[in-house]
């Protein structure tokens, strides 16, 4: 599926392809918040998901309702809503982020109080660089959740030359012992920059493909054999194809909804 991509990229790499694409037609082999993102940068293109239902679970764990209130519990605070949400979640809050924007988008806030949702773990990462008080819904990415800090320790032992990055999605103890913390993106630059020749890669296993494509002559390993996103997963070459055909199925987001979604979304966009 990545080799036939024209663009492959993180939340906030394909964010910005979404705004700026003179295509009429977007095709996102991902999961349904990427292509509502899409769907609401540009409400004139059609944008497709070919399998309508690989969606994200960390997004399905805070609804619109929710948000509203979190801030009737916190009027002072701001709403900052991770890419991975629904357009409903982003159109109730103040301002989008990504996992590698997210202290840049928090430290730009006049707000002192911020509600950070709804990955947990991205939070806690984001609140060890600034003095702002970040309180955290409890969500979080299933994938990088279940990497412990064992599995960590196991994967330094068999390759104890490699240098470990892992996604700030991961808990705490495991961001603690890692040599670096990067987004997919970051991951892939600082791996190609690096003089390290050997890489153990603390995300979604899909990674490792960019990896070996773009800095050839490097070895990297999967910190976690079972990082595996299912539902990215669940696109597949024949399902492109029939979505091409028929252009289906749409995503289509309401024009209420998308108004306000877009709004937080430019704003991330305007600060980064």
């Amino acid at each position: 599926m990545q080799d036939i991509a024209d663009i492959v990229g993180d939340s906030l790499e394909l964010a910005r392809a979404a705004a700026n694409l003179e295509s009429e037609v977007i095709v996102f082999c991902g999961v349904d918040f990427m292509a509502e993102t899409a769907a609401v940068l540009s409400p004139e293109k059609t944008v497709i998901l070919p399998v309508a239902d690989a969606q994200c679970p960390m997004a399905e764990m805070i609804t619109a309702g929710e948000v509203k209130v979190l801030r009737e519990r916190f009027p002072e605070a701001a709403v900052v809503a991770y890419v991975n949400t629904s357009a409903e979640v982003k159109a109730e809050s103040d301002i989008c982020c990504t996992s590698a924007n997210a202290v840049a988008v928090v430290e730009s806030l006049d707000e002192q109080e911020i509600i950070f949702l709804p990955d947990r773990n991205l939070a806690a990462y984001v609140a060890r660089f600034t003095k702002k008080q970040i309180l955290p819904w409890e969500g979080f990415c299933y994938v990088h959740d279940r990497i412990t800090s064992d599995d960590l320790k196991t994967a330094r032992s068999f390759h104890p030359d490699a240098e470990v990055l892992v996604h700030p999605e991961c808990r705490s103890e495991v961001i603690d012992l890692a040599d670096h913390v990067f987004s997919t993106s970051g991951m892939v630059r600082h791996a190609c920059k690096s003089r390290s020749k050997e890489f153990i890669i603390g995300t979604e296993v899909g990674l490792l493909h960019q990896l070996e494509k773009k800095c050839p002559g490097k070895i990297f390993y999967p910190l976690s054999e079972t990082a595996v996103c299912i539902n990215m997963k669940k696109t597949e070459l024949s399902d492109v194809l029939d979505s091409l055909k028929s252009l289906k199925p749409r995503i289509v987001v309401s024009n209420e909804v998308a108004i306000k979604a877009k709004k937080a979304i430019e704003r991330m966009l305007d600060i980064t």
